[in-house]
């Protein structure tokens, strides 16, 4: 499995609405399953999914130790707990004393419990090199909740389409609904409108009043590659290594020696 970062997602359309969705999410559905392969080959990796468990030894098959050395779920913990060691909160720039906004924005992220989903947001994000927030209104405001909801999205059904003009703005984001009864629902947003696409076909088009794209990518970098993905091949030499080591035990401790020509 060769992994290079992750492809972006563009079109050449502007302004998206009911004329278009339809062949810029086509489009777009291409690219993401390209790049929904790759992010569930690294989750299966970060998990201990790894090669070495498909091992194949054609002398003496039946010592076939297969060690999983999961450095890259060190890495990942290593990464998320330097970068998120402590909650991200929000100052002033400006020479003002007046922090009553600022005290109260953060106030509404701890109630919102953010630090646990920007800890979530990073995760995704070194595992697989991009990772995606939505934030909504939040319908049930009262005192001791946040007028807004954070949602940390899966990667693996989430994805932004960029245009391909100057600036490469977002135009359309998507997070993917998988029924049980085998329905595939595409929930699409634009920056004044929301759809529902199932079969290629709208099933319902709402406009909202957000004025903005409610989906946001986080890409890990700009190559979008995920933090052990580029020591793969070291990775899995190690796995190789430390099973080889322990076969080399076991044969030698099953090993018959024969002096011929000694008392």
């Amino acid at each position: 499995m060769f992994s290079f970062g992750r492809q972006p997602i563009y079109t050449d359309y502007e302004y998206i609405d009911k004329t278009n969705i339809t062949t810029v999410l086509t489009n777009a559905i291409n690219v993401h399953q390209s790049n929904q392969s790759d992010i569930e080959y690294l989750y299966k990796y970060y998990k201990g999914n790894q090669p070495i468990l498909q091992r194949q030894k054609e002398i003496r098959p039946e010592i076939n130790n297969k060690i999983v050395e999961n450095r890259a779920y060190e890495i990942v913990s290593f990464k998320v707990g330097y970068l998120m060691g402590q909650p991200i909160q929000y100052v002033k720039r400006s020479a003002d004393y007046d922090d009553t906004a600022i005290t109260e924005l953060n106030d509404e992220m701890y109630l919102e419990n953010k630090a646990v989903k920007d800890k979530k947001l990073v995760w995704w994000s070194t595992i697989c090199g991009t990772s995606y927030r939505m934030a909504l209104p939040n319908p049930n405001e009262n005192d001791e909740e946040a007028p807004f909801n954070l949602y940390t999205l899966d990667p693996r059904n989430t994805f932004v389409v960029y245009w391909t003009g100057l600036g490469n703005k977002p135009v359309m984001s998507c997070t993917v609904i998988n029924k049980n009864d085998g329905t595939v629902e595409y929930y699409c947003y634009t920056e004044d409108a929301f759809y529902l696409i199932v079969n290629n076909e709208i099933v319902a088009a709402e406009p909202h009043l957000l004025g903005y794209n409610p989906i946001t990518e986080y890409p890990a970098n700009f190559a979008r590659l995920g933090a052990f993905e580029i020591v793969l091949d070291m990775l899995d030499a190690i796995n190789l290594v430390s099973s080889n080591r322990i076969d080399g035990i076991e044969q030698f401790v099953q090993a018959l020696m024969v002096f011929i020509g000694a008392d």
